[in-house]
């Protein structure tokens, strides 16, 4: 089995054994639209009730990070780093790879190229807001 397999096998495992003991790592997928992976956070959560002590990301502007076997490879070193016993991953993207309050201010990324976010659930992906061309909601007919 090529190397790059390797390490895409092993991260899919680790997150499919459930909780084995802390810290856990959480790893989140964000991008552009629901198909593209252009970043990825690993947060390292050190016991149950407490927030993330330590966060890394890595980003690309072309590709998708989850096809990055040298990404996947730091992030496995990154874990296995701070000791992380168990590991969650997200099944697809949970947004925009853009920083509200630190890339942009306002409820949507003004990026042209993450306009699939406006107005859609995080999670299921789904809009729940109608909104114009803009990214503003749109006037209700009727």
């Amino acid at each position: 089995m090529p190397l790059k397999e390797q390490v895409f096998k092993r991260l899919r495992k680790k997150s499919k054994r459930g909780l084995r003991g802390w810290p856990v790592a959480t790893i989140a997928f964000y991008g552009p639209d629901a198909s593209r992976a252009t970043k990825v956070v690993v947060s390292i959560i050190p016991t149950e009730g407490l927030k993330p002590s330590e966060m890394h990301d890595w980003q690309i502007v072309h590709g998708d990070v989850r096809k990055n076997p040298e990404i996947a490879a730091e992030m496995l070193g990154y874990m296995e780093s701070h000791g992380a016993k168990s590991v969650v991953m997200t099944d697809g993207m949970l947004g925009c790879p853009h920083q509200e309050g630190i890339d942009y201010e306002g409820q949507y990324c003004p990026d042209p190229a993450c306009a699939f976010w406006h107005g859609r659930d995080r999670f299921t992906h789904k809009l729940v807001q109608r909104h114009g061309s803009n990214g503003h909601r749109a006037p209700e007919k009727g």
